[in-house]
């Protein structure tokens, strides 16, 4: 009896039946991903379809979404990103998979839909030309070709020459694993083809190992640590924080991978006159050597997203002299190789602190993470309004003329760091013998510094901690307290004052828009 081809869509592959066409729909996916990306390596890593949609979701999300993002993931939140969008992927594409059919392929209609999403994702970065849109278009086409012949039979031919059905719903078992093994491999290869091609293309790996320290003179250099500036307490933070657990955040899902061949930084806007620094250039200039603490404004009371390092570059405020800036400009629009822009005031590039265009980090290239070859290094403002990574576009502007990334969400204009502490020692919710305990931490106020620091117990009498030495006004202080405890639950509360004589206030806001406020609080068990 014949059989419609419909309705035999409707039946299994070989008895595999839906699980089977999901798992086509997944792999046809992952077909249109790595072929995407292997195409894309010519076009640069903006034209990735993944990695398009991903910056796109970013640029597009608004703060609060961002906020809640960092909060919950902490620096992992591009991870967590990633992985929520290939869950989100794999169930669209298992839908596809599901649901088309060889007369009505719903499921190719659908792998349309995410390539019209991944077009206008790439098309929507930054510098993008019609090319860009390439990749998704050539990875849409196979996956849709992957689709159809993972879940999709021809009619056959009798011997007689005449058309039926075939007797199985879509493919035979042994053709489908081989089709889908076949899929996934060629997924996994182009994927890792793309980006192995794209790194070797770009160099940068090879470009950052060939780079050469620029020679800092004895007077510019800087002040070695002292012993005393450092607590050396077990748990306690170390006063130069290391390259590799220094704090990243930034809303680029794909590190810019740029060469100081490819680097140069256009100073333009409200100036007497335009200049292109090229590497070759800012090598010619005579380098400094600064220990500065960064802070991100999306540190909690008490968070880890600070950090201290030794940095190498070129005074902010020359490199702006020598373009000769307007008097009427109050803002530097600064804008990294992946199109992020940041606003900083001018005044305060421009008023003697070392504001620097830095190339090193604790004696190595900067990390690609941390900004490689250039980025910003202004003490006293989180880095939302400074630290701009990759840097390569400062345009001299006004803060009534031109906006930010994060200003064009709702946070500030002007963002100095406030003044905060924080309990390092003992950790929370730790048991403790009773006797004497090292309570201990750290404190910041950059470009005001430290003059005090506080402890008290269960809502107590404040007393004052023993401050380590003051390295600069531009890095965190750390302090230690010992405490007779007794047996118990206690809570430890610590607060600051900087040399402004401001103390930390107890008022708790959150990190959005200009900083986190409030006492750091912890909880202990004395035994």
């Amino acid at each position: 009896m014949a059989t419609s081809e419909d309705a035999l869509q409707e039946g299994s592959v070989n008895g595999l039946g839906i699980p089977a066409r999901a798992l086509a729909g997944v792999l046809s996916a992952g077909v249109v991903l790595g072929i995407g990306e292997l195409v894309a390596v010519p076009f640069g890593s903006s034209a990735s379809p993944f990695f398009a949609v991903g910056s796109t979701t970013v640029d597009r999300s608004p703060a609060w979404a961002r906020e809640i993002a960092i909060t919950a993931f902490g620096t992992n939140d591009k991870a967590a990103l990633f992985i929520g969008m290939s869950i989100l992927i794999a169930v669209f594409a298992a839908v596809a998979g599901v649901i088309e059919r060889a007369r009505r392929p719903y499921g190719s209609i659908v792998l349309v839909v995410l390539g019209v999403v991944g077009v206008y994702a790439a098309l929507s970065r930054p510098g993008a030309t019609a090319v860009d849109a390439l990749p998704t278009l050539v990875g849409v086409a196979a996956g849709i070709l992957t689709l159809r012949l993972l879940t999709c039979r021809t009619p056959e031919r009798n011997e007689a020459g005449h058309t039926h059905a075939p007797a199985l719903a879509g493919v035979s078992r042994r053709r489908f694993l081989t089709l889908a093994g076949t899929a996934a491999a060629v997924a996994v290869a182009a994927g890792v083809a793309g980006r192995h091609l794209a790194g070797s293309i770009a160099g940068a790996v090879r470009n950052r190992m060939a780079f050469v320290l620029p020679l800092v003179g004895m007077s510019d250099r800087a002040p070695a640590v002292a012993s005393g500036t450092e607590i050396a307490v077990p748990g306690a933070t170390s006063f130069v924080t290391g390259n590799n657990v220094f704090y990243r955040i930034d809303t680029a899902l794909q590190v810019p991978m740029l060469t100081t061949d490819d680097w140069n930084l256009r100073i333009h806007g409200m100036v007497d006159r335009e200049i292109t620094l090229s590497w070759r250039d800012l090598m010619a200039r005579t380098p400094i050597e600064r220990t500065i603490t960064l802070t991100c404004v999306s540190n909690e009371v008490g968070g880890d997203l600070a950090g201290t390092a030794t940095w190498v570059g070129y005074p902010i405020k020359d490199l702006l002299d020598e373009a000769g800036i307007s008097p009427d400009a109050d803002m530097l629009l600064s804008t990294s190789a992946d199109g992020f822009t940041v606003g900083t005031p001018i005044e305060i590039l421009r008023d003697g602190r070392d504001a620097l265009l830095a190339v090193t980090m604790n004696g190595e290239p900067l990390p690609f993470e941390h900004g490689y070859p250039a980025r910003q290094v202004v003490p006293g403002l989180y880095g939302f309004v400074s630290a701009t990574k990759w840097v390569v576009d400062w345009e001299v502007t006004r803060f009534d003329s031109a906006q930010a990334y994060w200003t064009r969400r709702g946070w500030a204009e002007k963002a100095p760091i406030k003044t905060a502490s924080r309990i390092d020692v003992p950790a929370s919710f730790a048991r403790v013998a009773a006797g004497e305990v090292l309570v201990a931490g750290t404190a910041w106020a950059q470009h005001r510094g430290i003059s005090r620091v506080e402890v008290r117990v269960d809502d107590g009498p404040w007393s004052d901690a023993t401050l380590a030495e003051e390295y600069s006004i531009d890095t965190w202080r750390q302090w230690y307290w010992r405490w007779q405890a007794v047996p118990g639950t206690h809570t430890l509360q610590v607060r600051a004052t900087d040399r402004d004589g401001e103390a930390q206030t107890e008022v708790r806001v959150e990190p959005i828009p200009d900083g986190a406020s409030g006492w750091h609080t912890r909880s202990v068990t004395v035994v």
